[in-house]
Order: structure tokens, then sequence, then C-alpha cells
């Protein structure tokens, strides 16, 4: 998870909207930016989905209908939301959050590129159909 750095803009303002699955984040210099709720889940700072080491990251599929289910605030520097996938364990520092936000065309189209790669998709998989 990246630190706090003092130079990073803290947010003054952060709507969840369930709607349009988008966290939107403001700021005091005016800006806002929509993170999807998909896009926060693929990029989730927990090593579950990282990895211990960069080499050891996950790619996440089928995450195209996630939703948040509850955000938590940790101390005053980071988020904590609740996915509905059950994923929980990511710890959003303000710095991580901007930082997604700032390269969120880059990092999207990165992970597309990734999916294709690995024949993955946003989708959730469907279980398989039983045969009689």
């Amino acid at each position: 998870m990246a630190g706090l750095n003092a130079n990073t803009p803290i947010p003054t303002g952060m709507v969840v909207h369930k709607q349009s699955c988008a966290l939107e984040l403001q700021y005091d210099d005016g800006k806002s930016f929509l993170l999807p709720f998909e896009y926060l889940r693929v990029y989730s700072p927990s090593a579950e989905v990282r990895g211990h080491h960069r080499q050891h990251a996950t790619l996440q599929a089928g995450k195209r209908n996630v939703t948040i289910k509850s955000i938590a605030a940790v101390g005053n520097y980071a988020i904590a939301p609740t996915f509905s996938d059950g994923h929980a364990s990511g710890i959003y520092s303000w710095d991580y959050l901007y930082e997604l936000a700032i390269s969120y065309d880059a990092r999207w189209q990165k992970y597309l590129d990734e999916l294709a790669a690995a024949s993955l998709s946003r989708e959730v998989a469907s279980p398989p159909s039983k045969s009689t």
C-alpha cells in the first residue's frame, strides 16, 4: 500500500453513486473523479490482489457487476471498502486513490488488455449447467 505523501491532495468529499456504480472523489481545487466500483475492485491494494511481490499479482476477472456495500474510514489517511463479492481487505490510502484517479485511462486499458491476453472476461462466469 502506498503511504500518505504530504503533497497528495486529500478528498474533501466522497459520494457513493450506487446507481452508476462509481465512487466520486471531490477535491478542494475543484477537481472531481468518478472511479467505477469494478476499477477499484480490480486494482485493490490488498495482498490478495496485488500479491506480496508484483510478479504474484492475481488478474481479477468477472468483476463487472461488483458493487460497494460499505466504506469504512481508516484513520485520517484511507478508506476500506467492502465489495459485494466479499472482498474487504484493501486499504485505499488517499495517495493511492489519487493515483488511481489520475491514471484511470491507462490503467483501465492495461486491465482490458491483460484480460484479453488471458482469454478472461469482465463478466461473471456462469456455473456449468447440469445435464440429466
